[in-house]
């Protein structure tokens, strides 16, 4: 039941993605390293988004324990890294989308610390230890690409 939602959410967000960005579309659209890094990240963003509905009880696991209501959280993360996704997509809605991706990797990242010190692995994937704490830092790393490619030009 998931997976039929998550394809509706890839063709609305193709949808919104040729509706706002039809005379867009073509190489000649990214003239900088920033209009690539935008669509590289909203790639990332919305492939991770959709996997918060595909992968449900995988990203529940990693929800600390405190954090109430686990699997609304992690429907409501979903949403939201789809949202920041298409509205790096929209020059108009760009540093808005930034501002609220910025403020859902700070929110996220005490699952990523719990995920690192309980070595809950990622469904079947076996990550190496070593990998889930350097997935930390990276939140900074992410912070920071959302904020450079959305400066104002």
């Amino acid at each position: 039941m998931y997976k039929c939602h998550a394809w509706l959410i890839i063709l609305l967000f193709t949808y919104t993605l040729f509706k706002y960005n039809k005379n867009k579309l073509n190489l000649s659209y990214f003239k900088s390293k920033k209009d690539i890094a935008c669509l590289v990240l909203a790639l990332i963003f919305s492939i991770t988004g959709i996997l918060h509905f595909t992968y449900i009880k995988t990203f529940v696991q990693i929800v600390p324990p405190f954090i109430p209501a686990p699997e609304l959280m992690v429907y409501i993360s979903g949403v939201f890294e789809i949202l920041g996704a298409v509205g790096l997509l929209i020059p108009r809605y760009q540093r808005q989308a930034a501002f609220c991706l910025v403020i859902l990797l700070i929110v996220v990242l005490p699952a990523n610390i719990y995920m690192a010190v309980k070595n809950i692995q990622f469904g079947d994937i076996i990550i190496n230890p070593i990998l889930l704490w350097l997935r930390i830092p990276l939140q900074g790393v992410f912070i920071w690409w959302v904020l450079w490619c959305t400066q104002r030009r």
